[in-house]
């Protein structure tokens, strides 16, 4: 009841207020936008970006920029109250609910987001995969779109002195799918000498509780190699990724991955699931494990081959991390900034 009285509160706000006639105002969606000490990830952070160049007008906007990743529950409402307004509507398309990860129902939760696609005057995909999969369960796009990957700043997620530790992996961003901790725990089980930090929130079964009891036989005889780190802010993790050597990141079909990038700006190659989006992000700065293209079944990759790219990335860990970096250079959030505003500024002509 109350996030209902919320909304029509907020509704009842926006169709009163006068849209700006002077400059671009952004609304995106949300009545807050998480700050740099708040915990934030993907799609928000975006968000975090832009609010330096536009800040959030949930009120006066003259553009509603939605994230399909971040969509607010009354999207449609949004959409119709921008178009009621004549507001401009831009959308920022990230992954889609098939089968072999959503299971039944993906239809439906891919119905606010065929929505939000169909109706924005202009979309940025993340990356192609992320084209490749809208296109497939959201429908052909026919108006205007670009590939526009996901930034990072660089200047903030910088490389550090490595000092004398052991082969130290990273398991980032959010553990929301029990196979991606599961894989990372299997692969450092054939690596003795490395340890292992797992960053985000243990969250793959609705109930805290039952995580709780699958935890002591996933760690079972790691207990002393693995470090489970929490939940992270923006402010936080420059410092996180610098207590790592190379990221392990073993999601399957991943759109574009966030935390990948904020790694190899850190100076840390990548071990990957080669599928999705992430093998366009990564480049030559990491090895990717082989996997196929597959809509019905999710494929975790496998702990013999993560480690074997681990091994193979050890052997040249200096070169790499460096490679890393000049990588990371291709999605600083400045070009980024400058492309949205260009863009905005075209819509509130």
């Amino acid at each position: 009841m109350r996030s209902t009285l919320t909304r029509i509160r907020r509704h009842r706000r926006i169709a009163r207020t006068r849209p700006s006639t002077d400059g671009v105002a952004v609304f995106y969606g949300h009545d807050r936008i998480p700050g740099p000490e708040d915990v934030a990830h993907g799609g928000m952070v975006k968000f975090q970006h832009l609010e330096r160049l536009f800040p959030n007008e949930p009120s006066a906007f003259n553009v509603l920029y939605l994230g399909s990743s971040t969509r607010p529950a009354d999207s449609s409402d949004l959409i119709r109250l921008a178009r009621e307004r004549g507001a401009a509507v831009a959308w920022n398309q990230d992954g889609v609910a098939y089968p072999g990860w959503h299971g039944p129902g993906w239809e439906r939760t891919n119905e606010p987001l065929a929505e939000g696609l169909h109706a924005a005057d202009h979309v940025f995909f993340q990356s192609d995969f992320c084209r490749l999969s809208s296109d497939r369960f959201l429908g052909p796009l026919r108006g205007a779109a670009e590939v526009l990957p996901n930034p990072v700043d660089t200047e903030l997620f910088t490389p550090a002195e490595r000092p004398e530790r052991p082969l130290t992996l990273l398991l980032g961003g959010n553990q929301y799918q029990r196979y991606r901790l599961a894989a990372a725990l299997e692969t450092l089980r054939l690596l003795p000498d490395a340890r292992l930090l797992v960053a985000g929130r243990l969250s793959w079964d609705p109930d805290p509780r039952a995580v709780r009891r699958e935890l002591p036989s996933l760690l079972a005889g790691l207990e002393d190699r693995v470090e489970l780190l929490g939940p992270y802010s923006q402010a936080e993790a420059p410092a996180l990724y610098r207590r790592a050597d190379v990221l392990l990141h073993t999601k399957y079909n991943d759109p574009c991955p966030t935390a990948v990038l904020e790694a190899l700006a850190c100076g840390l190659p990548v071990v990957h699931s080669a599928s999705g989006g992430t093998p366009e992000l990564v480049g030559d700065a990491g090895i990717g494990v082989e996997a196929p293209l597959d809509w019905e079944h999710d494929h975790p990759p496998a702990a013999e081959a993560l480690a074997a790219a681990v091994l193979a990335c050890t052997e040249r860990l200096d070169a790499l991390a460096a490679t890393a970096r000049s990588r990371a250079l291709r999605f600083d959030v400045g070009p980024w900034l400058e492309r949205h505003r260009v863009v905005f500024e075209e819509l509130v002509r």
